[in-house]
């Protein structure tokens, strides 16, 4: 059997992201999950000022460094999602309040996703990737926000930056979206693969 995924052992893929692992394995990956044990918030306040790209490589650094610790001789790919608008950072909803909050913020307004990856061989330096999405956000009533919501539900809405999945309900809250499907989903897919192609891993 042909395979596409040419290393004998699968990737490491630090993340407890269904999509994000979704997205490796219909790229024809072979994927093993291993979730880092790691607290994202004291990494970002220990970090200091960073911009949103930074900070998003930061953050996938720090989680591929604490799996590849963990599971020896193996290839690990982290990655993390950065939103920020004017300025500001965003971060995943605590409760439809909040996410209620967040979407009246982001309304009407263009934010940028910063989707970083680090990937970390073994005996060599860690290879960091990073893409930029930009999506405009249509002018949202309150009663269209909540309305959102409870179609959505807690889990869609606060299991993701921003309050939407793009993938979802959420593609009904935006007037413009610049930038690659996976990018927005939360990895940059095509760079990677053009990394993992460039060391021989993958059989074209």
């Amino acid at each position: 059997m042909t395979r596409l995924w040419l290393p004998e052992r699968p990737l490491v893929l630090a993340s407890g992201s269904p999509t994000r692992r979704h997205l490796l394995e219909s790229a024809g990956l072979d994927v093993e999950v291993v979730v880092p044990n790691v607290d994202e918030r004291a990494i970002e306040a220990e970090a200091g000022p960073l911009t949103p790209a930074d900070l998003a490589l930061r953050l996938a650094l720090t989680k591929a460094r604490a799996v590849a610790a963990t599971v020896g001789d193996r290839i690990v790919l982290a990655a993390d999602q950065v939103l920020a608008c004017e300025g500001e950072v965003f971060h995943k909803s605590s409760s439809l309040d909040v996410a209620r909050l967040q979407l009246s913020r982001l309304s009407n307004k263009t934010h940028s996703l910063h989707s970083a990856a680090a990937l970390i061989v073994p005996g060599r330096e860690p290879d960091l990737l990073h893409d930029e999405a930009r999506l405009t956000m249509r002018d949202l009533s309150a009663s269209a926000i909540d309305t959102y919501l409870a179609i959505a539900g807690h889990d869609r809405v606060t299991g993701t930056v921003g309050g939407y999945q793009l993938e979802g309900l959420g593609i009904h809250l935006f007037t413009a979206i610049e930038g690659a499907h996976a990018t927005i989903l939360g990895l940059p897919l095509t760079g990677l693969l053009d990394r993992l192609r460039s060391q021989g891993w993958l059989a074209f």
